[in-house]
């Protein structure tokens, strides 16, 4: 029993249950507000809202949880929406396209992979450097300028990623429900899932116990970069074109999904069911202020306060202070 306890806590599921009930009086106030919040139509657009800031946050989380940062995943959304909108003006079939963007982007993560867990690169500085990399990527595909319409021909690739519907949401929510479950299922059951925690929990004692430092950080590295090509897919797919600056900021969205989320910045905690209530807090908080009136500006700041309240709540609790003081009393 006692060990069921502390399984529960070293997954951070006490913060998801806190940031959940968090999240249940952020809707009752915003619809108070203004009682449109509740209405069917922006239910169904704040979840199709959500969906991209989910994903951003589920590849961050896998990133976050072995104690490392991937910056470059705001800059992955933005080349992943350019190479696969360039192609497509090109005349390339739009799942071909599909492929090779994928293809583009795993290399990216692989590269962060390598340059953290073989080089031995500061995770802040190897994804700073690919970060401006992928940016670049972006900028120049097609020569420093947004694409033309990437057409008829992409209907398909269009209603799949974002206005098709299947059995009554969006297929942008399907997307990102699948991919969450595929990925907490390798987090939460798999060999490789465990060996992330270990890593970020204590380095020194998974390599001891013989986990394949590299592999496994290549693997949280790949995922964080598929998660980042999709939202770039669904950019495209919504937009119609490619544009240079997509995926602007989401470095910050996909932080504040997990840390909200209940995802240590410090490594070996957290789980990406809390990352789903993170995105919606982020979702919810954007789409509340917005139908309240709030300016963007203030918008940025309250989110802005809420990650900085969220990672020093962590450092705090994670460095023993709260445990010292009950002691003390």
């Amino acid at each position: 029993m006692n060990l069921a306890k502390k399984m529960k806590a070293s997954r951070g599921m006490g913060q998801v249950i806190t940031v959940t009930i968090g999240l249940i009086i952020l809707c009752i106030v915003f619809g108070i507000l203004n009682p449109n919040f509740f209405s069917g139509r922006n239910a169904g657009n704040l979840f199709r809202q959500i969906a991209p800031i989910l994903l951003i946050g589920v590849g961050q989380s896998y990133v976050l949880i072995t104690g490392n940062i991937d910056l470059s995943i705001g800059s992955l959304v933005g080349m992943s929406c350019m190479v696969s909108a360039t192609l497509m003006t090109k005349g390339m079939n739009p799942w071909m396209a599909v492929l090779l963007t994928l293809f583009s982007c795993l290399l990216v993560g692989l590269a962060n992979g390598l340059l953290v867990a073989k080089l031995k690169l500061p995770p802040f500085i190897a994804t700073l450097g690919t970060m401006t990399i992928a940016r670049g990527i972006a900028q120049i595909v097609n020569n420093n300028y947004n694409t033309d319409s990437i057409g008829e021909k992409a209907e398909g690739f269009r209603n799949f990623f974002y206005y098709g519907k299947s059995f009554g949401l969006y297929n942008t929510i399907w997307i990102a429900l699948v991919l969450w479950v595929i990925f907490n299922f390798i987090l939460s059951k798999t060999r490789t899932g465990r060996h992330i925690y270990a890593i970020g929990s204590n380095l020194e004692a998974a390599k001891l116990s013989g986990v394949d430092i590299v592999g496994t950080t290549v693997k949280a590295f790949l995922v964080s970069s598929i998660c980042a090509c999709t939202v770039g897919l669904i950019i495209c797919a919504t937009s119609g074109m490619g544009t240079m600056d997509a995926g602007n900021g989401y470095e910050l969205y996909a932080v504040a999904a997990s840390v909200i989320g209940g995802v240590s910045t410090l490594g070996g905690q957290g789980n990406i069911l809390g990352t789903i209530i993170g995105a919606a807090i982020w979702g919810v908080l954007q789409n509340g202020l917005q139908f309240v009136g709030a300016p963007v500006a203030i918008r940025n700041i309250v989110i802005g306060i809420i990650v900085i309240v969220s990672v020093l709540l962590d450092v705090i609790v994670r460095s023993g202070k709260f445990h010292n003081k009950a002691i003390k009393v």
